[in-house]
């Protein structure tokens, strides 16, 4: 790994576990086992690290929004959905928990702000999936709420142990919310 990663995927944890306002450029240095030269050389400013610390997951969300705005969100695009998105909120949790706990409070920071474009990008996609502001509503608590879950993982005594266990817990609590359920008459 290159020490570029290295610093950013450190900020990353660091801003997701202390907060953004927290942390600074001595800390992921030490952390880092450098000096903030080191840090600075790599990255012109706190605010730059943070951008590259959300960059790679914002991509991933804009791919999967654009791919299932394409598609849509119809019953037959919903299970695949909701299987990516989980995937995704997995693999980004540290990003997921840094955008919902502090990102009010960095809404004037550009990459926080292109953080929380993708989020109503998201939102925007239940419009094409559902006619009712109920049916908005459903999707908003299912996806945001997994979300939240995640980020508030350590609080809630969410068991991690086990990833797979987690991944198929949040893919069974989403499919219930957003998936029809079979009628057991028919």
């Amino acid at each position: 790994m290159s020490r570029s990663e290295d610093l950013r995927l450190i900020a990353l944890a660091e801003f997701a576990s202390a907060g953004y306002a927290a942390t600074s450029l001595q800390r992921i240095a030490d952390l880092a086992g450098a000096s903030k030269a080191s840090v600075l050389y790599h990255y012109d400013s706190k605010e730059q690290l943070l951008e590259a610390a959300l960059a790679p997951a914002l991509d991933d969300l804009s791919a999967l929004i654009d791919a299932t705005a394409a598609s849509g969100l119809d019953l037959a695009h919903r299970a695949a959905f909701v299987e990516r998105f989980v995937d995704y909120l997995l693999e980004h949790r540290q990003v997921v928990h840094l955008v919902i706990n502090q990102g009010a409070t960095l809404e004037d920071v550009p990459v926080m702000q292109s953080a929380l474009v993708q989020m109503r990008r998201v939102a925007d996609l239940f419009d094409l999936a559902a006619g009712s502001p109920v049916e908005r509503l459903r999707y908003g608590i299912a996806l945001g709420g997994a979300a939240y879950c995640l980020a508030a993982a350590r609080q809630l005594d969410v068991v991690e142990e086990e990833p797979e266990i987690l991944r198929a817990g949040l893919l069974a609590v989403i499919s219930e919310l957003l998936l029809p359920i079979a009628d057991p008459a028919r």
